[in-house]
């Protein structure tokens, strides 16, 4: 009866384990998105999974899992845009994430931001990949770049889509344009 008890106590820590990391992703705007998981060679497979709009749903993630999500709005075609890239259980036991335009960097209403939940509520996010308006200094946009965050968390928080706030922000800035423009000339 002991040994028994034993293998279901290992079973269900085992359990705990494999679920223990996860993502939520919040919807900030109206638009049905269907989010798309890739996970890396020999990785295990995650059901797309769809959020309604100005709604968030949590994905259970396993243990150890490495890949991307990327949102698809509803009525468009399944093209990666902006993908959520993550790292659980990585090197020294860290969760690695960024923001990357790498596929796709004209997608502006995807995946905006990465953040640990521990963050969700702070005025002022101290680990945090991607942007409100892009294209911005904290997102991966080329192989290289150095904008891999990492934090002992396992719950990473992934926003998607154009927020009032966002769409405010996004109006006030200066739109830039060249001085050949300004001055009539159509080319250099």
């Amino acid at each position: 009866m002991r040994f028994s008890t034993q293998i279901a106590a290992f079973a269900t820590a085992a359990a705990t384990l494999a679920s223990a990391n996860s993502m939520t992703f919040i919807n900030q705007d109206q638009t049905t998105r269907q989010i798309y998981f890739t996970p890396s060679a020999g990785q295990p497979s995650i059901e797309s999974v769809k959020i309604a709009g100005n709604d968030q749903v949590k994905v259970d993630i396993p243990f150890s899992w490495i890949g991307n999500a990327y949102s698809v709005s509803e009525g468009a075609a399944n093209v990666p845009g902006m993908l959520a890239e993550v790292t659980f259980q990585g090197w020294n036991d860290l969760t690695y994430f960024d923001v990357s335009a790498i596929v796709n960097p004209s997608d502006h209403d995807g995946v905006k931001q990465m953040y640990p939940a521990t963050e969700l509520e702070a005025k002022v996010k101290a680990a945090i990949s991607g942007c409100l308006v892009f294209p911005c200094a904290t997102a991966y946009y080329l192989p290289d770049d150095i904008q891999t965050v990492t934090t002992k968390e396992t719950d990473i928080i992934v926003t998607l889509g154009n927020s009032a706030a966002d769409v405010a922000a996004r109006d006030a800035q200066p739109m830039l344009v060249s001085r050949n423009y300004v001055l009539g000339k159509l080319s250099a």
